[in-house]
């Protein structure tokens, strides 16, 4: 194999491994389509452009760690939804499966199947990573990219505590 290709072929699994830089704070909302766990496709730009939304990602659905991070997020719906936060959830699973993952543990909130690596790409993360984003009309307004699993819930809190 030539050295070009190689170099080429290990940058791209580099980039597509760990991504491109994270979204930083002040940063607009990324205007990108994405898939609903119904299937459905909807404007990212336009649902994070009003309001307060959280936008968490994690690995894989039906995981361990996964399943906490989301059901911490579901355990807190009430205290979230009374503070008007909308909330996407976001892994690289496919419609079918995020269907299945939110019905099984009766998630409150849209999930997004990034089979394509889109979403992740416009916010910069890598697609194992886990990260917590926070939007205000449309602004960035904090950030966790080492995002908890059981403790997604309380970290959003104390965060929006602080904003």
């Amino acid at each position: 194999m030539k050295p070009a290709i190689l170099t080429i072929m290990i940058f791209s699994f580099l980039h597509s491994f760990l991504g491109a830089q994270p979204l930083e704070l002040g940063a607009p909302a990324p205007a990108v389509q994405a898939v609903t766990d119904e299937g459905e496709s909807i404007d990212f730009g336009k649902e994070l452009a009003s309001g307060t939304v959280l936008v968490f990602f994690y690995p894989k659905a039906m995981t361990g760690g996964c399943t906490k991070q989301a059901c911490s997020l579901r355990d807190a719906w009430d205290e979230l939804s009374d503070r008007d936060v909308r909330i996407f959830g976001v892994s690289s699973d496919k419609a079918a499966t995020q269907a299945e993952f939110r019905s099984k543990h009766s998630l409150p909130f849209t999930l997004i199947a990034d089979t394509e690596g889109t979403v992740c790409d416009a916010f910069g993360k890598g697609r194992w990573s886990r990260h917590a984003y926070i939007f205000q009309d449309g602004v960035l307004v904090w950030r966790d990219l080492s995002a908890s699993t059981s403790k997604q819930a309380a970290d959003v809190l104390a965060a929006l505590d602080q904003i």
